[in-house]
């Protein structure tokens, strides 16, 4: 890998920039991947929260409340989000808010988990456990250093 600066240069580089521009063209390389397999990224999360809740059962309110915050997508949107796994059948719910996949809502998240495994592998290729954990835990530090918040959980 070539990289844009020498060390000396790097170490003088705005934060910001960089960190859009990772955000870029990660966020862009997944819902393009996504949308080729038919669906959204915040379809996936949609899908993903219910799909690994376990035997907990999650409820429309519970699923919309941790992921509200997810890239500023909004309530709004995310509610519009939610419907549309409804109507193209791959979750259920029911009167009181409680979402379950159903059998090709588990087909198609088994697909698309396949294909985050994949965006996974290669986003990560070439860097060490070790140097992602510094990462965020350096990307965490300046998010607090400025006073910003980035906790979903």
């Amino acid at each position: 890998m070539e990289y844009s600066h020498d060390d000396a240069e790097l170490i003088r580089q705005p934060i910001g920039y960089w960190s859009w521009a990772a955000y870029d063209a990660v966020v862009n390389r997944t819902r393009g991947a996504l949308a080729e397999l038919g669906t959204t990224q915040p379809q996936w999360w949609i899908l993903a929260r219910v799909a690994l809740a376990g035997d907990e059962v999650r409820t429309r309110d519970e699923v919309t409340g941790t992921l509200r915050g997810y890239l500023a997508v909004g309530d709004q949107a995310l509610s519009e989000e939610l419907d549309t796994v409804i109507v193209r059948g791959w979750i259920t719910q029911d009167t009181e808010g409680r979402l379950e996949m159903t059998a090709e809502g588990r087909e198609f998240f088994d697909r698309a988990a396949t294909l985050q495994k994949h965006l996974w592998d290669e986003r990560h290729a070439g860097i060490s456990d070790e140097e992602y954990l510094a990462t965020l835990k350096v990307l965490q530090r300046f998010i607090h250093n400025v006073g910003g918040q980035a906790w979903h959980h």
